[in-house]
C-alpha cells in the first residue's frame, strides 16, 4: 500500500486535502470521487521511486533516439478550428453535467466522434487525470489543441467548483467566435468568385483567343482599331513573356512575405488594413469585438485580471491591438484601473473605454465587455452587409468593362473584315 496526497474541492467549492493509503493513484483517484469530491492533485507521497518504476515498467522508449524536430512532428496534430473546439466542450459540459466522474467522461469521449480532435486527445487526457493530474495541467500538456485561454478558463473552473458551468460558457464563447467567422468568410466567396471568373476570362482570350483571331485578321489587309491592336500587343507579350510575369509575381510573394513576417511591416500591415475604407471599419469591428468577448468570458470565469489580459494579448492578431493591451497589462500592474490605459492607447473606441469604467464602478466589468461583445458583433454583420451591397454592383460594372472590352476588341475588327469581303476588299 502506498499513501497518497490530494487536493480536491467539494460541489460546494470547498477545497478538501487529506492523505489515502491505496495501491496506486487509480485507487487513490476512484476514492476520491466515490466521497463525491472533484479531484484536482494527487500526487504521490514517497515522490521518487514512482516515477522510476514507471519508465522501468514501460520499458525503453524507442521514440526518444529520434532526433528532436523529427518526434515534434511525429507527435504533432492539427489545431482544431473553434467549432470542432465548441462541439469537444460541450460535449464533455454535457457528460459531466450527467453525473459522470472525470475520468468515465473521457474515456466516453473517445468513443464520440469531434471532428478535428482525435479520440487519443481523450485518451491521453484520461491517462494524466488517471495518473492525479488536474484537467486543465492535462490539456497544458497539449497545447496544440487546447489554447492558454482554454487551460486558464478550465483551470479557474477546477478552482471554483464550477467546471461544468465554465465549461458551457467557453463552448459559446467559441461558437460565437465561429459564427462570426463564418459570415465573414461567406462575405467574401462571392466577391472572390467574380474576381477569379474575371481572370479567367482574360486568361481565356489571351492565351486561346486572341492568338487564333490575330492569324486571322494578319490575313486581310484591313487597318485593326486601337482596342484590338492593344489586345493583341497584350496576347503577344503574355505568350512570349509568360516565364517573366512568373518570375515577377513569384519576387512580388517573396517580397510581401518578407515585409510581412518583419516586426516593422507586419505593424505596418495592421495599421493599413484598419484604416482601408469600409473594410478597415470591418476589421476594427471584428477586432474590438474579439477583445471584449474574449476578456469578458475570462473575467467571467474567475480568470485574475493580469492573466485574463495576457491570455487577450496573445489571442488577438493585430499588433496594433497587441501592444495596447500590453500597455494595459502594465498599466493595471502599476494600479491603474483599466479603463484608463485602454482610452490612452487613442486606439480603442470611446464607447469601450466608457463601458468599461461604468462597469469597474459597478463592479460588473465583464457583463460590461460582454455586452460590448454583443454590440461589435451585431455592427459586425450590418457592416458586412453593407460592405456585400458596395461590392456586388462594383463588381458586376468591372466585370462588364472587361468582357465589353474583350467582346469590342473581337467584334470591331470583324466588322471591318466583313465590310471590307462585302465591298470586294482582296486578301489572301
Amino acid at each position: 500500500m502506498s499513501q497518497f496526497s490530494y487536493k480536491a474541492r467539494k460541489r460546494s467549492g470547498e477545497l478538501v486535502e487529506g492523505v489515502l493509503e491505496v495501491p496506486d493513484r487509480a485507487a487513490a483517484l476512484a476514492q476520491i470521487q466515490r466521497s463525491g469530491l472533484f479531484p484536482l492533485a494527487v500526487t504521490d507521497a514517497k515522490a521518487g521511486a514512482a516515477p522510476a518504476a514507471k519508465g522501468a515498467a514501460k520499458g525503453v522508449d524507442f521514440s526518444a533516439l529520434l532526433p528532436q524536430s523529427l518526434r515534434a512532428q511525429l507527435n504533432q496534430k492539427r489545431k482544431p478550428k473553434l467549432q470542432e473546439l465548441a462541439t469537444f466542450t460541450t460535449q464533455l459540459a454535457n457528460l459531466l453535467q450527467s453525473g459522470m466522474p472525470l475520468t468515465v467522461a473521457l474515456n466516453s469521449m473517445t468513443h464520440l466522434e469531434t471532428k478535428g480532435i482525435p479520440a487519443d486527445v481523450s485518451r491521453e487526457l484520461k491517462q494524466e487525470v488517471t495518473e492525479g493530474r488536474g484537467l486543465s495541467d492535462a490539456m497544458a500538456r497539449q497545447p496544440r489543441i487546447f489554447s492558454e485561454l482554454y487551460i486558464n478558463m478550465v483551470k479557474a473552473g477546477e478552482q471554483s467548483g464550477s467546471l461544468v458551468p465554465v465549461l458551457r460558457r467557453m463552448a459559446q464563447h467559441f461558437q460565437q467566435f465561429a459564427e462570426v467567422q463564418a459570415k465573414f468568410k461567406s462575405a467574401m466567396i462571392y466577391p472572390i468568385m467574380v474576381i477569379c471568373v474575371g481572370l479567367a476570362i482574360v486568361a481565356f482570350f489571351m492565351f486561346f483567343m486572341m492568338p487564333r483571331f490575330t492569324e486571322i485578321f494578319m490575313g486581310f489587309n484591313i487597318a485593326l482599331p486601337l482596342p484590338t491592336r492593344a489586345l493583341m500587343g497584350a496576347s503577344h507579350w503574355f505568350l512570349d513573356y509568360w516565364w517573366l510575369l512568373g518570375l515577377i509575381l513569384l519576387a512580388l510573394v517573396i517580397m510581401f512575405k518578407r515585409f510581412q513576417t518583419s516586426a516593422a511591416g507586419a505593424r505596418k500591415l495592421d495599421e493599413w488594413r484598419m484604416k482601408i475604407p469600409v473594410f478597415g471599419k470591418i476589421v476594427k469591428l471584428n477586432l474590438f469585438g474579439q477583445f471584449a468577448r474574449t476578456l469578458g468570458t475570462l473575467l467571467q470565469n474567475g480568470v485574475p485580471v493580469l492573466t485574463a489580459l495576457k491570455i487577450t494579448e496573445q489571442v488577438m492578431s493585430n499588433v496594433l491591438i497587441r501592444e495596447a493591451i500590453a500597455k494595459t497589462r502594465e498599466a493595471v500592474t502599476d494600479g491603474k484601473t483599466l479603463a484608463q490605459p485602454l482610452a490612452a492607447s487613442k486606439l480603442f473606441p470611446q464607447l469601450m473605454v466608457d463601458l468599461v469604467r461604468i462597469g469597474e464602478e459597478t463592479g460588473d466589468v465583464p457583463g460590461s465587455l460582454n455586452n460590448l461583445a454583443d454590440t461589435y458583433e451585431g455592427e459586425l454583420q450590418l457592416a458586412l452587409r453593407v460592405m456585400m451591397n458596395l461590392i456586388e454592383p462594383v463588381l458586376i460594372i468591372l466585370m462588364a468593362v472587361i468582357v465589353g472590352f474583350l467582346l469590342l476588341s473581337i467584334l470591331l475588327p470583324m466588322f471591318n473584315l466583313i465590310s471590307h469581303i462585302s465591298t470586294g476588299g482582296g486578301g489572301h
